[in-house]
């Protein structure tokens, strides 16, 4: 199997209501834009995503969609706007699979909220892939629980255009059953996301310095 045929989407259209209900009215529009070490929390997990073998790079916006966008100029990356993403997490991921070229054999789900992911991750989970092309998944572990971002082969592409409300991933792997391959990254990154300031905060704190691929977090 080829490395450049797994895509990246970028989940980025969430309302984040914890985040911003917590920041107050002079918080940011959405937390995705929230900064660690002076840089967009999503800036930091599209550079992620660039700096590793995926390809293309696809974010799905939705509230706030050009403080996104904005966020993001000058990356080589692909928008898609989701105008249904009140409706929860599942109407995202449907649209940034609708956006995936054909000749995509897979594609990588990273979560926006996640800007500590490196793109060693990544690469770890595209490498899996190759090893194991049956899969329907590769989901990283860290200390046996899963995190993100996790690997959806195309074969449950079809899977999602069932999903509903704010379901993700987590019901693909689940309908992936024992075809699902876990990959343990001893890193904590794939389990932290932020869900409020202090979540951030202690984020910041914990994290290691930033690379030039950006850092380590989870959901």
């Amino acid at each position: 199997m080829a490395m450049d045929d797994i895509a990246a989407i970028i989940l980025a259209a969430g309302a984040s209501s914890r985040y911003r209900a917590a920041a107050g009215p002079d918080g940011p529009s959405t937390k995705l834009i929230a900064r660690h070490e002076g840089e967009a929390l999503v800036r930091r997990v599209a550079r992620a995503a660039l700096a590793a073998k995926a390809r293309p790079v696809v974010v799905v916006t939705g509230h706030a969609r050009a403080d996104v966008e904005t966020a993001l100029a000058g990356l080589p990356v692909a928008f898609v706007h989701n105008a249904d993403f009140a409706t929860g997490l599942a109407s995202s991921l449907k649209a940034g699979v609708a956006a995936l070229p054909a000749a995509a054999r897979g594609a990588v789900v990273l979560l926006g909220d996640m800007p500590f992911i490196e793109a060693s991750v990544i690469d770890l989970l595209i490498e899996g892939f190759a090893k194991s092309p049956a899969a329907s998944a590769v989901a990283p572990l860290h200390k046996g629980e899963r995190g993100n971002p996790v690997l959806i082969a195309r074969a449950l592409f079809p899977r999602v255009a069932e999903l509903k409300g704010d379901t993700g991933a987590r019901a693909l792997l689940k309908a992936g059953g024992d075809s699902v391959v876990e990959i343990e990254t001893g890193d904590a990154a794939v389990t932290f996301d932020v869900d409020t300031p202090d979540a951030l905060q202690a984020g910041n704190q914990a994290a290691p310095a930033s690379g030039s691929d950006g850092s380590s977090s989870s959901p």
